[in-house]
């Protein structure tokens, strides 16, 4: 039987921090905002759950950690929608 020898591999996505920036001023209150897990976020905007993964570990859509999961705010949801319109045409 071989025996593994070395550092564990790490994946470069996976050293990358999740930040949330601040809403409703300096004070950064969060009462207000609504949270959605990623299988929300998946299904408003109709893709897998892989793929808001790596936007999300991509830095592309801000995302908070809550212990192994991540929740996900509307009002950024919403943004990054208003962000990828494409004018085709």
């Amino acid at each position: 039987m071989r025996q593994w020898v070395g550092r564990p591999v790490r994946r470069a996505w996976a050293r990358k921090r999740c930040l949330m920036p601040q809403h409703d001023g300096p004070t950064g209150d969060l009462s207000g905002v609504r949270f959605l897990t990623i299988a929300e976020v998946a299904a408003v905007m109709r893709v897998s759950k892989m793929t808001v993964y790596r936007l999300v570990h991509g830095g592309d859509l801000p995302a908070v950690r809550v212990g192994r999961s991540f929740r996900v705010s509307e009002d950024d949801v919403d943004e990054y929608l208003r962000r990828s319109f494409y004018n085709a045409g």
